[in-house]
């Protein structure tokens, strides 16, 4: 697989990644290099990067040349594979190939780990902690279909309202149901009526919540 010239299209992908690539580093934290690479032959270098510590690079530094062996495999997703950084740290890598609509080679996502970190530190950024040192637990459902996704939100929004004691109990439900509002949920088939099941209340009670925020 040979490089070439990238497009602007081509650029345009890959800039869009960027988040990607902050997003996974923010996940798995400091002890996990991401790296997005560009394929472009005049310039075959790393166009973004977190957690650059772990290999002592930043934007801009060129492509390595284990990089190119994993893009020459054939594979579009490697195998993970053990290697040495230039500082002597162990890491534990794997490289994805980034494509483009007609199927180019345009890029690669490089993640590197440093399995020299301490363990108990490494552990220690996979579980933030809130402004309490307490760790942090978001209420998510895995749904397997949307109904289960409205419901799970419902319920939810639900909570945070009967937990709020600036709340009167009268405003209770109007006040869930403008919070789903807001969130889009009644874009969703059936949302109404499982609104109003889990509320106690009728279907014209939510249809008439609505209606009086449509006319404010």
């Amino acid at each position: 697989m040979e490089l070439r010239k990238l497009t602007k299209g081509d650029y345009d992908i890959l800039n869009a990644m960027e988040n990607v690539v902050d997003g996974i580093a923010r996940m798995y934290g400091e002890y996990t290099e991401v790296v997005l690479h560009s394929l472009d032959i005049n310039s075959p270098s790393v166009l973004k990067i977190a957690n650059g510590h772990v290999t002592d690079r930043e934007a801009g530094a060129p492509i390595t040349n284990l990089a190119l062996l994993k893009l020459k495999d054939g594979k579009d997703v490697s195998d993970s594979y053990m290697t040495k950084s230039s500082t002597g740290k162990t890491l534990r890598s794997i490289t994805t190939i980034v494509r483009n609509p007609k199927g180019k080679a345009i890029g690669l996502l490089c993640i590197n780990v440093d399995m020299d970190a301490p363990m108990q530190s490494f552990l220690k950024t996979m579980f933030p902690l809130d402004c309490n040192g307490e760790s942090s637990n978001s209420p998510e459902t895995f749904a397997k279909d949307i109904d289960e996704t409205v419901t799970s939100t419902i319920d939810v929004v639900r909570s945070e309202v009967l937990d709020n004691p600036s709340i009167s109990p009268s405003k209770r439900n109007r006040e869930v149901v403008t919070k789903l509002h807001e969130l889009g949920i009644f874009k969703y088939k059936n949302s109404i009526l499982l609104a109003a099941k889990i509320l106690g209340v009728s279907r014209d009670t939510v249809y008439l919540y609505l209606r009086e925020m449509d006319t404010k």
